[in-house]
């Protein structure tokens, strides 16, 4: 190889992050300057929620959908088996909240390979509402979460709104990393791809969407396959010509706490869903991790070193403004040092993903597809 084309290389691919990192704080901007309109009559609304097992903090994270300030709305559960732990919570709460209508769904073993999917049909024909918010059970609100939601679909063109999360760990080294990846990182994606090309794709912890969208795009039979059915959701939503937009209510997303290898092997399925589901974007993912490349290329070329650094100091610019200004996570404005090991091991994970067609998800091995799709491996 000539010797001036490995750092010329990194160069343009350190050049590319800096456009990318200053992409993200102007994106940032644009989407906190969109706020929406006074709430006048809210429709009612049908929440779901898809439950397997417990996880951290499950009972004070539905606690809170019960707990909205809004007039008029039901929640519906729905397990796989009656004997799912999380069947005792949800029935504490209902309880507990008699006034909130609330309904638990015994669904059985799913017929096709996305069970989240199969739960959130059958939940869906038993909704009584036109406006859905679905939701996982690993979200956290505040009371006004449905009034913010209601005040956006007071646009009639409105068919999907996908909310972005600030993401919360618990008490394990690994999840606070990845939170800090999340918040400064996977964010900064979403609101670039919101600023350049529209809202083309939905973020599957919470969605809201009209009935008549999910109707207009073939329901969830359309998406049962995907592994990635967020993102598809969104996308079949917005080619049918339904307004998508990033919700301006921020959720709590409650990552939980893992060891290193559940933890790493949590990344690599998000990773190799991802490259999967949508390949040029998983490339595209090369400029928005600076760190790596302005180390490589202070390591190849030290003359260099003023083009390292502003990429450096403009990723930290880029994690503020998403972090702190989008999310007001105070987590990520603590731990901010984590960063750049953080970006290391992201970067690790993302050449990882690069490899490899299975995922484990819930103690099943499956087979990606080339066009995202998934089927069980016996």
């Amino acid at each position: 190889m000539l010797p001036w084309l490995l750092p010329a290389l990194l160069a343009i691919l350190v050049a590319g992050s800096l456009v990318y990192c200053s992409l993200t704080i102007v994106a940032a901007v644009r989407y906190r300057a969109v706020r929406p309109p006074p709430l006048r009559a809210g429709e009612p609304i049908s929440i779901l929620k898809p439950l397997a097992g417990i996880d951290e903090g499950l009972e004070e994270n539905l606690r809170t959908f019960f707990e909205q300030d809004y007039p008029e709305f039901e929640i519906l559960f729905a397990v796989r088996l009656p004997g799912d732990p999380a069947t005792a919570v949800v029935e504490r709460l209902r309880a507990r909240y008699p006034g909130v209508p609330s309904r638990l769904i015994v669904t059985g073993e799913p017929p096709y390979p996305n069970a989240k999917v199969y739960s959130l049909d059958r939940m869906l024909a038993a909704a009584r509402h036109h406006l859905l918010v679905m939701s996982d059970s690993d979200i956290r609100v505040t009371p006004d979460m449905l009034a913010v939601i209601a005040a956006e679909f007071q646009d009639a063109k409105l068919g999907l709104a996908t909310c972005p999360y600030r993401a919360v760990p618990g008490r394990s080294f690994w999840n606070t990393l990845e939170a800090v990846g999340l918040n400064t990182e996977f964010i900064g994606g979403v609101l670039v791809a919101r600023m350049l090309d529209g809202m083309k794709f939905a973020l599957g912890p919470t969605i809201a969407a009209r009935r008549a969208t999910l109707e207009g795009i073939g329901g969830f039979d359309a998406v049962k396959d995907f592994l990635a059915e967020d993102f598809v959701m969104g996308n079949l939503a917005a080619a049918r010509g339904d307004g998508v937009i990033l919700s301006s209510y921020v959720i709590e997303h409650h990552i939980g706490a893992q060891p290193l290898a559940a933890n790493l092997r949590h990344r690599l399925r998000w990773n190799r869903s991802t490259r999967r589901s949508r390949p040029a974007g998983y490339v595209g993912q090369l400029f928005t991790n600076p760190l790596p490349l302005a180390l490589l290329l202070w390591a190849v070329k030290p003359e260099w070193w003023p083009l390292a650094a502003a990429a450096i100091l403009l990723r930290a610019a880029a994690g503020w403004a998403t972090a702190g200004y989008v999310l007001r996570d105070r987590l990520t404005a603590r731990l901010f040092f984590l960063v750049p090991l953080q970006d290391l091991l992201s970067f690790a994970m993302w050449l990882a993903g690069f490899f490899g067609n299975t995922i484990l998800w819930r103690g099943r091995k499956y087979y990606l597809r080339a066009d995202g799709r998934f089927d069980l491996v016996p």
